[in-house]
């Protein structure tokens, strides 16, 4: 599927050190899909970078065509957000 990526998205990830690759991994297959606030859904897996583990959360606006990514982040607080099932 076809993302569409802002300006800002693209700076947020150069500032945060999250390289393209790590987010085209989750957007492709993320380890959980969690509702953000409004139409945003957050996409969420678990990443090795530079050999720690974070959280990678890619908020996604899906209800327009191609679905925009609003903003990506990562944390090393993964309890705080990971859902457990």
């Amino acid at each position: 599927m076809n993302y569409q990526f802002s300006a800002h998205v693209q700076q947020e990830m150069e500032l945060r050190g999250i390289p393209l690759t790590v987010v085209e991994v989750v957007l492709a297959a993320p380890q959980q899909k969690v509702p953000g606030y409004g139409n945003i859904v957050c996409y969420q897996s678990q990443v090795n970078i530079n050999q720690k583990v974070y959280l990678v959360r890619v908020m996604v606006n899906e209800t327009v065509s191609p679905p925009k990514v609003v903003t990506v982040y990562r944390t090393s607080k993964i309890s705080k957000y990971w859902k457990l099932t």
